[in-house]
């Protein structure tokens, strides 16, 4: 009877573990799944909860990885697929999406080494030999990067994007002859190439072959029709075979596909300079000038026509810019003075004068200003701007022609226009909290107690209040009220004061001020929440739940006062006070050390608002919000590095949100990088 028992145990045993198995394997199922229709976040939540299950399967971590990628979480996907390489280093695509992920964060000799594992594994695949060639070009190894494609070349004869890549290479290196022979190479494989044909144009440009560099680029964009920068240099090209009305078109199709073409703007202000569409040339140097504000010939441009158009205090002010920058700009301080002068502002005129004729009488005496090393380097540097091509009109440079890297993944959701800023504090609602996408339930011991007993009081037999109270939530997200729910609360306030009314020991019946104050809170009225919630509070001291949301309704109160131009110090104490003793009847409350965070956060206090978020994670790990807002801090405090990886867990954990502020300050990140 013993042995049957336990092989039935046996059975039921070894039918769980297939069951346990065959809901891991449909999860991972469900997580690709999602990952085909571009479901992008809730991949992440699937592949999320197998790696909680079994975190030594390295799929679930790829699939993350994917996923993390096509959100622009290039640090979190890196992570993901280092830690799918360890469970498994024989699985080539996994060092090519980390190769990509590195790509993305300019770490090009990480790249190259996950290319060279890569191409072990499959060397018959020339896009792996592509993408490390690429990488090589930006790693500035020409030497390395040329023998590859040689040896591509050799190996795949009719590849026309090595030959395209090597024509890159040579006029890099300024070879245009050899960079020619390349490129004409590649259009004969394939003159579909609207890439080849442009950098075929950039060669017929550098030459002033403007005709030729017409007709090329009008192939380029035959073939894509919406690089702006294609349109930018026919337009020059138009322009010097005196096809103005074809040039003026050019640049404002390019402003039309990319409103923010600097290169467009700058040129189709010169050129409507040219054709005496004076002011209309001003707006496309104001737009210019506020997108790159250290730009001299904008500037300088735009002083030109300001005096032109009789706007002489703007364009003074405009001289005057450049002549703190460039002290022997003498052309500008002649035109400053004749400003003056018309403005009948003679002695000004008279001293810009002056120092003109002085400078003319040191320099024929042989005097030269003694200046310190770095000046000097400062002097030359400016020297090379040649003011004289102040009207000439610009090209796009740029060799890398429409070039990507060749690779099937693409985001969504960080696309998205939303506002970054600190998630809102945690508060006491009547509406349960979700974000949309995440499993999680806010909770806390506190207002699970505090509904028990509400529910136990209002149902007491002989009370002065009887009722069946809606329990209290926990929420981050205020919602706007539509017109029904309005007056659902509103209903809700005027029953709760009618009970307190009825009262005949509001020391007994004090839950319903905290609940009225709720209410008042989520019809945003804070000013008779707080009074609600100071009244509870004279009846129990240590209530944390009072002290909690009081801090909520002031802070609230001050954000409004903040927004009308009031003095907010002393509430912002008040705020703290109230969560330190909130904290100190609550120690083990994630979400007080998260709201005293944001408060620290919002008074730019960043190392107070870390530590506050770093233990609200240490006690809920799960705490997204957390992850959010201690990453926006670390970013605020130039320490970008921990918190694009902050953020990339807030975005594991369901924060949408969180790919957009990746996508925003990882650029921003590469110039104040914090060191590892």
């Amino acid at each position: 009877m013993r042995k049957i028992i336990l092989s039935i145990l046996l059975l039921l045993t070894s039918a769980v573990a297939v069951r346990g198995q065959y809901n891991i394997d449909r999860m991972i199922r469900v997580g690709q799944n999602a990952l085909y229709y571009e479901d992008y976040v809730l991949a992440i939540q699937y592949f999320s909860r197998v790696i909680t299950a079994k975190p030594y399967l390295y799929e679930p971590w790829f699939g993350r990885g994917e996923a993390k990628f096509r959100l622009d979480d290039y640090v979190g996907a890196e992570a993901d697929c280092s830690e799918a390489i360890k469970l498994n280093p024989y699985i080539p695509v996994l060092f090519e999406l980390r190769g990509l992920c590195r790509i993305k964060q300019n770490d090009f000799k990480g790249a190259i080494a996950d290319y060279d594992k890569t191409i072990e594994y499959e060397p018959d695949n020339k896009s792996l030999w592509y993408n490390r060639v690429l990488c090589r070009i930006e790693d500035k190894d020409y030497v390395e990067a040329s023998a590859d494609l040689d040896r591509m070349m050799k190996r795949w004869s009719t590849y026309s994007q090595a030959y395209a890549l090597k024509a890159q290479l040579c006029l890099q290196q300024k070879d245009t002859v050899e960079g020619e022979k390349y490129i004409d190479k590649t259009l004969e494989l394939n003159p579909y190439d609207g890439d080849a044909w442009a950098v075929r144009s950039m060669i017929s440009l550098s030459h002033s072959k403007w005709r030729d560099a017409d007709q090329q680029l009008s192939k380029a964009i035959h073939f894509k029709p919406t690089n702006a920068n294609y349109y930018v240099n026919r337009a020059l090209a138009r322009y010097n075979i005196n096809n103005l009305r074809g040039a003026l078109a050019d640049y404002d199709k390019a402003i039309e596909l990319e409103p923010n073409n600097f290169l467009a703007h700058y040129n189709r202000g010169q050129l409507r300079v040219q054709v005496g569409d004076d002011n209309r040339a001003v707006e496309d140097f104001n737009f210019v000038i506020r997108l790159e504000p250290g730009n001299v010939m904008a500037i300088y441009n735009r002083a030109l026509l300001l005096e032109r158009i009789g706007n002489l205090h703007g364009a003074i002010s405009d001289y005057s810019n450049l002549i703190r920058q460039f002290p022997n700009f003498w052309i500008g301080l002649s035109n400053r003075a004749r400003c003056y002068r018309r403005l009948g502002m003679t002695a000004k005129a008279a001293n810009d004068e002056f120092r003109i004729m002085k400078a003319q009488i040191d320099k024929s005496n042989g005097y030269q200003p003694r200046w310190n090393k770095k000046k000097v380097r400062s002097v030359r540097k400016r020297s090379e701007i040649n003011f004289d091509k102040y009207d000439q009109l610009a090209v796009d440079d740029n060799q890398n022609v429409g070039i990507e890297y060749e690779n099937a993944y693409r985001g969504r959701v960080q696309n998205r226009k939303v506002d970054v800023e600190l998630m809102p504090m945690y508060q006491l609602s009547y509406v349960a909290y979700d974000n949309g996408v995440k499993s999680y339930v806010a909770s806390n011991d506190r207002v699970d107690r505090f509904n028990e007993d509400a529910a136990k009081v209002g149902a007491r037999p002989g009370t002065s209040v009887r009722h069946t109270p809606i329990p209290l939530q926990i929420a981050c997200n205020q919602k706007t009220l539509g017109e029904k729910e309005s007056k659902k609360y509103f209903d809700m306030t005027d029953s709760l004061s009618r009970m307190i009314d009825r009262s005949s020991d509001l020391r007994r019946d004090k839950a319903i001020l905290l609940q009225r104050a709720v209410a008042y809170s989520v019809l945003q009225n804070y000013y008779d929440a707080e009074n609600d919630l100071s009244a509870y509070i004279q009846t129990d001291s240590t209530s944390s739940l009072a002290y909690w949301q009081r801090a909520v309704c002031q802070q609230m109160m001050e954000s409004m006062d903040k927004s009308q131009g009031k003095s907010v110090q002393f509430k912002s104490l008040r705020v703290i006070g109230d969560l330190d003793k909130a904290i100190a009847f609550d120690a083990a409350n994630a979400y007080l050390y998260y709201n005293r965070g944001n408060v620290y956060a919002l008074q730019k206090d960043y190392a107070r608002a870390i530590a506050d978020y770093t233990r609200a994670i240490s006690l809920d790990p799960k705490l997204a919000e957390a992850y959010y807002n201690r990453g926006l801090a670390y970013v605020y405090s130039k320490q970008t590095d921990p918190g694009i990886k902050d953020l990339s867990r807030a975005g594991e954990l369901g924060l949408v949100d969180a790919y957009s502020a990746i996508k925003k300050y990882r650029a921003k990140g590469d110039k104040g990088r914090v060191d590892k």
